[in-house]
């Protein structure tokens, strides 16, 4: 079994948002991502979405791009993006999704030998323009990463932690945040996130911090091209 992530796909099959106004590389992304995750990914392997997969605003609209995924080899597991609409009640996604499909919100999903525990995230204090709501939803999503990671504890018995966020964990400066302690305190083997477009990449923190391997997987960073992180 491999595990393999990417993130902000940013699909629009039922809405009129192509990509490629956003420059060139955008070109046929989906396309090119199928193409690369069809040649590499198994039946049996985990591929992790970290937020922004659909520009839809209601779950009507995501169906297709959602579809779309699931049709795809492996098994998915997503969470939500700051651009995610479309995802309102949890209930009515996990019984209108595939089985295929795996939804991450204030719990956790066990597959095999891999936990996996994750929230949106949100901006960080001492970012540029924090304000006094970010630090009230900041505060919010680290309730909500904490949940996802006891709720992980208590599945969990050995095995690999993995923690999924949108936003980054690390701010402009390459300062932890609260969810870096908690991923410490957890002992995750790896942290994927995304959310961050070209030139801001370039200072994004990835590697080596603690226990834990940070993986900053946007699909333009990555080429459109799936990342294996085990």
């Amino acid at each position: 079994m491999a595990v393999f992530a990417i993130g902000d796909l940013h699909l629009s099959a039922a809405v009129d948002k192509p990509m490629d106004i956003f420059g060139l590389e955008w070109k046929d992304h989906w396309t090119r991502i199928r193409e690369d995750w069809q040649a590499r990914v198994g039946h049996d392997d985990i591929v992790l979405i970290p937020g922004d997969i659909s520009w839809a605003m209601t779950f009507d609209q995501a169906k297709p791009d959602l579809d779309s995924i699931g049709e795809l080899p492996g098994r998915k597991v997503l969470i939500k993006g700051n651009h995610d609409y479309w995802w309102s009640s949890i209930t009515r996604l996990r019984q209108e999704l595939g089985a295929s499909i795996s939804l991450i919100q204030n719990d956790s999903v066990t597959i095999d030998n891999y936990t996996i525990c994750g929230t949106r995230g949100w901006a960080l204090p001492g970012s540029r323009g924090f304000t006094d709501h970010d630090q009230r939803i900041y505060t919010r999503e680290l309730q909500r990463l904490k949940l996802s990671l006891d709720h992980g504890q208590m599945s969990r018995e050995k095995g690999r932690l993995i923690v999924m966020l949108h936003y980054p964990p690390f701010d402009e400066r390459g300062e932890a945040s609260g969810f870096v302690e908690l991923v410490n305190d957890y002992k995750a083997s790896h942290l994927v996130y995304g959310h961050l477009h070209g030139p801001s990449t370039a200072n994004a923190f990835e590697g080596s911090y603690g226990q834990t391997q940070y993986h900053l997987v946007s699909c333009d960073k990555l080429d459109f091209k799936l990342k294996q992180i085990e």
